[in-house]
Order: structure tokens, then sequence, then C-alpha cells
């Protein structure tokens, strides 16, 4: 019996290991890109994550061990070469034989343009300047020269700006919308049933899971921001402007030109007076910025703070954390408020 049994568990053994070789190794770029995919591999695989907790997804040095996941993936999905530029150039060197989806491009997603202007202000002749609107026949000799010194003390700024993260047309923080992440679940699901066909019902079933979660987590969210709607908080980037559409709740600007530059000091004195004179509830940073320079932009004001955080950095990586992600986003806001 027991030189039945014997090879019969070897037999087992085997086919137990063959079948989990055969599931795609998958690589994501960021932790709640990394989420969606492991919500739709949940009980199959485990997918890898290339940027860690913490990392900046504009600047990142791979690890031996993220470029190994590269090196190995069937599969690698990630948001854009807008958020990510440094990836494009190690997918094409490392995932040689990888299927990539670039999920800001994929049909069905919702894209928003790039906010003219990070603090999204109102001159006098109307909001329609930030909307591309024109100007033809408009007087300006009605500008005066302190507003043209003022563009000028901004010039540099944006210049550095454009210079450093070299954005497209798109904002690329595109996750930070529920009808996005759903549309990405279903993208994932295709891709990985087209590469492991025999495990195609599991990888729809997990993504019509994700889709019902992020339909209760939508209403969730509008429900905690009900309370506070009409309240006006200011963040220290523009990286927001999906969550902000997906739940009516838009932002009054941002302090910074870009996440990885801090503002001029003429730019710290006209945010700290706007604070003051629009009666800004909150100021909203992010775990990376130095909490001094907030403290400088606070003070003599009576807005709150709080810490908003578009990546989930002391998240747990896996498939919580883009549905944590979200509702921490959310109760920032009303704490703040």
């Amino acid at each position: 019996m027991s030189r039945t049994l014997l090879p019969l568990s070897l037999f087992t053994a085997l086919m137990g290991g063959t079948a989990l070789a055969e599931v795609p190794r998958v690589a994501a770029d960021i932790a709640p890109v990394h989420s969606l995919v492991a919500r739709v591999m949940d009980g199959i695989g485990t997918p890898d994550l290339i940027v860690q907790p913490g990392g900046s997804p504009h600047e990142y040095s791979l690890r031996p061990s993220e470029a190994e996941a590269l090196q190995e993936a069937d599969l690698v999905f990630w948001v854009s070469p807008d958020l990510t530029p440094w990836l494009g150039d190690a997918i094409v060197t490392l995932a040689t034989n990888a299927s990539v989806t670039e999920l800001l491009e994929a049909e069905g997603t919702i894209e928003l343009e790039m906010r003219e202007g990070a603090l999204f202000e109102v001159h006098e002749h109307g909001e329609d300047e930030h909307e591309g609107a024109d100007h033809e026949g408009e007087d300006h000799a009605d500008h005066t020269e302190d507003e043209h010194e003022e563009h000028d003390d901004h010039a540099e700024e944006e210049a550095g700006h454009e210079g450093h993260d070299d954005h497209g047309a798109h904002d690329p923080h595109a996750w930070l919308s529920p009808l996005n992440a759903a549309t990405w679940l279903n993208v994932i699901a295709s891709q990985l049933s087209a590469a492991d066909p025999e495990n195609a019902g599991a990888y729809f079933a997990n993504a019509a899971t994700g889709r019902a979660e992020l339909d209760k987590l939508t209403i969730d969210i509008n429900d905690m921001l009900e309370p506070v709607r009409g309240g006006q908080f200011i963040v220290f980037h523009d990286a927001y402007q999906y969550f902000e559409s997906a739940f009516e709740f838009i932002a009054s600007g941002a302090i910074s030109i870009s996440d990885a530059s801090d503002p001029s000091p003429a730019r710290i004195a006209e945010i700290r007076a706007r604070i003051a004179a629009e009666g800004i509830d909150c100021v909203l940073a992010e775990p990376q910025f130095n909490a001094g320079l907030v403290a400088t932009v606070m003070d003599g004001t009576e807005a709150a703070t709080g810490i908003l955080d578009p990546l989930g950095s002391n998240l747990e990586p896996g498939l919580a954390l883009y549905p944590q992600l979200m509702r921490n986003l959310a109760s920032t806001l009303v704490e703040c408020l």
C-alpha cells in the first residue's frame, strides 16, 4: 500500500507544482495598480510590485529584486510614462518577453487634461483663461506691471516643473477614479486570461467581485464626504483631480507646481494671502513633504492641516490597499474640514 501511495503523492505534488508554475509572472508599477492586479489574481497568483512603498514613482532606482521581477515578467501593468518616465526604458531593456499594458491608454479609461496652473487662480478677466479660451480682442493694456511681474516670478518655477516632470497632455494620476479602477480590473482580467486561459473564469470572477467592491466604496465615500461638502481645501500638488471629479469635491488649488519641487518664497506668500482672503478651511500635505514648509505656508492662518497619500505609502501592498487608500483620502478630508 505504501508503495502505491508514495508515487501517487509525488505525482500530486509534481502536478501541483506544474500548475503553479504556469500562472503568469506579473509586475505592476505602483502600489494602487499592484492592488488591482492582486484583486484579479486572488487565489491564483501574486504579482510583483516595482515601486516599493515610500518610493517616488517619478524618480526611482530599481533594486536587483525589482529588476529581476521585470526580467521574469510575462505581463507588465503600468500607468504611463508621464507618471514613471524612467520605467519605459527599464521595461524595454528588462521585460523583453512580457506583454505590456499601459493602463492610461486602455480603452474606456477616463483621462483628464493637466490643469493649467497649480493654484487654479481666477484672474479679473475670468476663469476661462485657464480653460484655454480665446482672448482675441482682450485689452492687454489693462494688465498692470505688477501683474506681469507676478507672472515673471513664476515663469522660472513653471519652466522647471515642465522640464522635471515632462508631463503629457493628460494627468497620469488616473487610479484615483473608481471608474478607472473598475475599467482597469476588466483590462487586467482580459490580459491575464489571454496569457492563462485555464484560469480565465477565476480572473473574470475576481474582477467582478472587485467592481462590486468599488461600487460600495463609491457610495461609502460619498456618504463620508456629504457632511463637509462646501469646505475649501488646498493640496500640496495637483494630483487629486480624478478623485475630486469622481466625488464632485473640487480643490481650491495646489501649493506646489510639482510634487518634486518646493514652491518659491513669492508663491508661499501668495498662497498664505489666498488662504486668509478666501477662508480656506484645510491645507493638505503629503508624507514626503517637509513639515516645516507646511508650517510656513500655514503660519498666520486658521486653516487646519492633514496628510493625503495618493500612493498608499503606509499601507501593506496587496488587494486591500486600493480601497483603503481611497477611504483614507476621504477620511483625511473629513477630519481636516
